[in-house]
């Protein structure tokens, strides 16, 4: 027996000749161990991720993405052309090459990057940071915990579609990516300053959003002040975050007639506007007119691009909220309906200006048409409040995914729709978001350093997203080089040029994101990196199933009736708390469970693949191993309990357990050794139902983690001070596996890192 007791242990079938292998085969296939470590499972259809379904399901889903999706990016036209010439226009051509900048912006990073490129590179239909970084993962050994088993790779959702033959430089790329801990670490503080980006995002949009709309009152009300307007604003953003905990889904039929409203409108005002002033803005789709504008502005048009970037907020809600719907649904609404009509009413805007140079800090409101002016203002402020609506989803949504695989530290996480599991509230994270809206708002109470700050967490996102993009390309798309040269020639340069403008104005409110990103992902590698060190002390100091042999049956501890689930997040082998109980409480239940939950780089794990059990020999021991896996995006609480769930998966593992055991030994091993009598199964269920009626005891470890002895001063205030703090204010784990309070049994132990 394995001292390391590797789960991946199966039986070894031998077959004197091919046809005796064959009628094997066929049984191992025909038994329906949804539970073993042996699995095969079938390709089961996830998330419409590639737009599954017929037109009837991708339309309505289109319709529905107009709501959610696109509020952010369809609302930019509120603020872009003031953020573009905060000090007024100086030229009249400038307008032009102000436009130009900006059709050309959204149609090569919104249209072709994310519509066309970067939803391609979706995790069984999740998007966002985590989902390029689980694609990384699940191609090449980069991830930092040793809890990866090859019976991973049998997860229906975790199989990659590869090319089949590998390219040299894939290849070549993988080995080094797996050889270089400097490259995995690199990886991982990538996506957590994506995350921490996308969390900035979901701070910035409510605040701009809401205060661009509501500074309409001041047009069409002269004495109405900035102190009214920046107060109105704080309201609404109060009213916004206290109903987050209804969830998106009760009121989501209604964001998308309300956005086909506002894009009905800014669409048909820009024609208007275009017809009415200057139909001669059209020749700005001629790219001369940005080497016109450089020229003539030179320093001032590349400080302007910071404010030409703020056209395109809201682009990375494309990738990050496709959980929701469908890579064709998107396609379909960003291409037929929000492209059109941000392009009209930025036309709009462009032709008004060419005669009213002077109104350009209220360039929206100031282009309506007055018998227009109330109803647009109205449609407005519900617009800017369905946009801030997409990126507060994001920010729960992402930080459920960081919290999955141990990046940020344990908060609640509420399921809100049973139809959209992707749908979640975290209330935590949602105070935390509405005290810094209001705390910004009130602070900078202008659209113009918010809109500063704004670009900045944009940017970098988009940045980051290029960089992960890149390696999927050359790596596991296994994209020509000359594409992919292309697309950092053309793609990245844009995004790189626009990320130095937006740096520029670091001390104008750039500072913000930057700050707040520091914040967040010190929290989140100090909680990972000791969440690490914790699983490699379990490791290095697991129980071996000899010792295990030992304590039950050489101390032979008497042996309660009951089932006892010990909760660890070791993966291989049987953590040392354990060993910590029995010392401390000399008594066995009749049936012990230890179970690990883990998170695969995955979004999803189907029910009938989630549990993994293995037999701890000899099994007159009655003592099981079950790994319990999830993917960042599901419910770790159960509509069935859990409890429930492992015993009725655990009786089903015993009997197919047998059945293999049967193959085995008709292979050619040792039947005495292999073959089970049918009364012997039939004892050790009436052994584990027996168990189940007398009682189910949950013991869960508690680990107080301390620096060791000789450790470094910085190793001291990351492990006793920071990490020790972030525990005692988060939730404990029995809290999040949703642990019955009155069955619970705390085991304390110790951990010297």
């Amino acid at each position: 027996m394995s001292n390391d007791m590797v789960l991946q242990d199966k039986p070894d079938v031998k077959t004197e000749d091919k046809s005796s292998n064959d009628e094997n085969d066929r049984r191992r296939n025909n038994l329906n161990r949804y539970d073993s470590f042996d699995i095969e499972s079938a390709k089961i259809a996830g998330a419409a991720a590639m737009g599954g379904g017929g037109w009837a399901t991708v339309l309505h889903l289109a319709f529905q993405s107009i709501g959610v999706v696109f509020g952010d990016i369809g609302t930019s036209p509120l603020y872009v052309f003031p953020s573009i010439f905060s000090d007024g226009i100086k030229d009249n051509d400038d307008i032009l090459g102000a436009l130009s900048l900006i059709f050309y912006t959204i149609t090569l990073l919104p249209l072709i990057k994310y519509v066309l490129v970067v939803l391609r590179a979706n995790d069984n239909g999740e998007g966002g940071t985590f989902a390029l970084y689980s694609l990384i993962c699940r191609y090449a050994k980069v991830g930092l915990l040793p809890s990866q088993e090859i019976e991973d790779h049998d997860v229906s959702t975790f199989k990659l579609e590869l090319p089949s033959n590998s390219t040299r430089i894939a290849s070549k790329l993988k080995s080094k990516l797996e050889k270089s801990v400097f490259a995995k670490y690199a990886l991982l503080l990538s996506t957590m300053l994506g995350t921490s980006m996308l969390i900035g995002d979901g701070i910035l949009t409510p605040c701009i959003s809401v205060l661009s709309a509501t500074s309409g009152m001041k047009e069409a009300a002269h004495s109405m002040t900035e102190d009214t307007i920046v107060w109105t604003s704080v309201g609404i953003l109060v009213v916004l975050f206290m109903v987050q905990r209804f969830g998106t889904d009760k009121v989501g039929s209604t964001f998308a007639p309300i956005l086909l409203l506002w894009f009905f409108f800014i669409s048909s005002i820009g024609i208007y506007n275009f017809i009415k002033y200057d139909p001669s803005v059209i020749k700005a789709v001629n790219p001369k007119y940005i080497i016109d504008y450089f020229m003539r502005n030179k320093r001032e048009a590349w400080i302007s691009l910071g404010g030409v970037v703020l056209c395109i907020t809201g682009a990375e809600a494309l990738f990050a909220d496709l959980g929701h719907f469908s890579v064709k649904s998107i396609q379909i609404s960003m291409s037929v309906v929000v492209y059109p009509s941000i392009i009209l009413a930025y036309i709009g805007q462009a032709s008004f200006l060419r005669e009213n140079n002077s109104l350009v800090s209220n360039a929206f409101y100031a282009s309506v048409p007055k018998n227009l002016y109330w109803p647009m203002f109205v449609v407005a402020v519900m617009a800017a409040i369905i946009a801030s609506q997409a990126l507060i989803s994001g920010t729960f949504s992402i930080i459920q995914q960081s919290l999955a695989i141990g990046c940020f530290p344990r908060v609640k996480i509420v399921h809100t729709s049973t139809k959209y599991p992707g749908q979640v509230y975290i209330p935590e994270i949602n105070y935390l978001l509405m005290f810094a809206c209001v705390f910004i708002t009130l602070g900078f109470r202008t659209t113009t350093e918010i809109g500063n700050a704004y670009g900045i967490a944009v940017v970098f996102v988009m940045v980051l997203t290029s960089g992960f993009l890149v390696l999927i390309m050359t790596m596991i798309w296994e994209t020509h080089i000359l594409v992919i040269i292309s697309y950092v020639l053309i793609i990245g340069s844009i995004e790189l040029l626009y990320l130095s403008s937006v740096l520029y104005k670091f001390d104008q409110g750039g500072y913000l994101p930057l700050a707040f990103a520091a914040i967040m992902m010190t929290i989140m590698f100090v909680w990972n990196d000791v969440y690490r060190k914790k699983y490699y002390f379990e490791l290095q100091n697991k129980i071996s199933p000899d010792r295990v042999m030992e304590i039950v049956q050489g101390t032979r501890p008497p042996r309660l009736s009951g089932l006892a689930i010990f909760y660890s997040e070791l993966v291989h082998g049987i953590p040392p708390i354990f060993n910590h109980y029995v010392s401390n409480v000399p008594a066995l239940h009749s049936v012990l469970v230890f179970v690990s939950f883990k998170s695969l780089p995955i979004s999803k794990v189907p029910i009938e693949e989630r549990f993994l059990f293995r037999r701890v020999k000899p099994k007159e021991l009655q003592v099981f191993r079950c790994v319990v896996r999830y993917g960042y995006t599901d419910a770790r609480s159960e509509e069935v309990p859990f409890e429930q769930l492992l015993f009725e998966r655990l009786k089903e593992y015993i009997r197919e357990d047998y059945k293999f055991s049967l193959i085995g030994s008709e292979g050619g091993g040792d039947q005495n050794e292999n073959r089970n009598d049918n009364a012997v199964v039939e004892n050790d269920i009436e052994i584990l139902d027996n168990a189940w009626q007398s009682g189910v005891v949950h013991l869960v470890g508690t680990q107080e983690v301390v620096a060791a002895k000789g450790s470094n001063f910085a190793k001291k205030v990351v492990i006793d001070y920071a990490y020790n703090f972030l525990k005692k204010n988060v939730r404990q784990s029995n809290t999040v596996f949703d642990i019955p309070q009155e069955r619970m049994l705390k085991v304390g132990m110790t951990y010297e890192l």
